[in-house]
C-alpha cells in the first residue's frame, strides 16, 4: 500500500500518536465522545434550531419551511451515507491499522473499509442541515462534525483523508440536494402542520397554532418589520 504511505500516513500517526500518550480515561472520553457524544449533542443543535423556528419566523409559510430544512437534515445524512457505499467499494482502502504498525485502536471491530468516513459524512451531512435553517446552531454542530472527524483519527480507525472525504461528500448531498429537497418536503409539512396533533409538536417550542400568538402569514398589504441582520439565516 505504497500508494497512501504519504503526510497523510504521518498525519495519522501523530493524531493517533495522542492516544497512546494519554491516560486511559482520557482515551475513553474521547471513545465515547466519538462512538456517541456527538450523535447526542447533534440531536440537542437540532433541538435548539427547531426552539428556534418557533420563535424567531415571522409568518407560518417561512415556519414550515425552517422545519422542512430540519427534517432535511438527517435525511441528507442517510442519502449521504447510501452515496458512501458504491464509493468505499470502487476505493477499497482498508483501515489503517490493517496496513500499518503501531496504529492505538481504541475500538474494535471496524473492519470494514476505510474510505470515506461513515461517521464524519453523517454528521456533516446533518450539521449543514441545520446551518442552513438556523446559524448559531448550525455552527456548532459544524465544530462538532469536525471534531468527529478527529476522534476517529485519534482512535485509530480512519486516515485523515477519510475524513475529509466524509466532511466534503456531506456537504456536497446537503447542500446540492437541498433545493429539491425544500422543494418536495415544504409543501408535505405543510400539509402534515394542517393535523392538529402534529400542529401542536411543531409549535411546542413556542407560539401554538390554534392559540392565541400563532405565526401567521401577513395580511395583505402589510409588510412585517425588517428583522436585523443577525436574526436571519439561511433557510428559504
Amino acid at each position: 500500500m505504497a500508494l497512501w504511505d504519504n503526510p497523510d500516513v504521518e498525519l495519522l500517526y501523530d493524531i493517533n500518536g495522542l492516544a497512546k500518550d494519554a491516560p486511559t480515561w482520557a482515551d475513553r472520553i474521547m471513545e465515547y465522545v466519538g462512538e456517541y457524544g456527538i450523535a447526542v449533542g447533534l440531536v440537542v443543535l437540532g433541538l435548539w434550531a427547531w426552539w428556534g423556528v418557533t420563535r424567531k419566523r415571522e409568518s407560518r409559510e417561512e415556519a414550515l419551511s425552517g422545519f422542512a430544512g430540519l427534517v432535511w437534515a438527517p435525511l441528507a445524512a442517510l442519502i449521504a451515507l447510501a452515496v458512501n457505499i458504491p464509493i468505499r467499494g470502487f476505493v477499497e482502502r482498508p483501515r489503517p491499522f490493517l496496513d500499518h504498525d503501531g496504529v492505538e485502536v481504541l475500538v474494535q471491530g471496524k473492519t470494514d473499509f476505510s474510505f470515506v468516513s461513515d461517521h464524519a459524512t453523517l454528521t456533516m451531512a446533518i450539521a449543514v442541515g441545520i446551518f442552513m435553517v438556523q446559524r448559531k446552531p448550525g455552527l456548532i454542530a459544524i465544530a462538532l462534525a469536525v471534531l468527529e472527524g478527529f476522534c476517529r483519527v485519534y482512535m485509530g480507525v480512519h486516515y485523515p483523508t477519510d475524513v475529509v472525504g466524509g466532511l466534503a461528500l456531506g456537504t456536497a448531498v446537503a447542500l446540492l440536494l437541498a433545493p429539491v429537497a425544500m422543494w418536495a418536503l415544504t409543501p408535505l409539512v405543510r400539509k402534515l402542520a394542517g393535523n392538529a396533533r402534529i400542529e401542536s409538536l411543531l409549535w411546542a417550542g413556542g407560539t401554538s397554532g390554534a392559540g392565541g400568538g400563532a405565526l401567521v402569514d401577513e395580511p395583505a398589504g402589510r409588510t412585517a418589520a425588517p428583522r436585523r441582520a443577525s436574526d436571519r439565516d439561511l433557510a428559504a
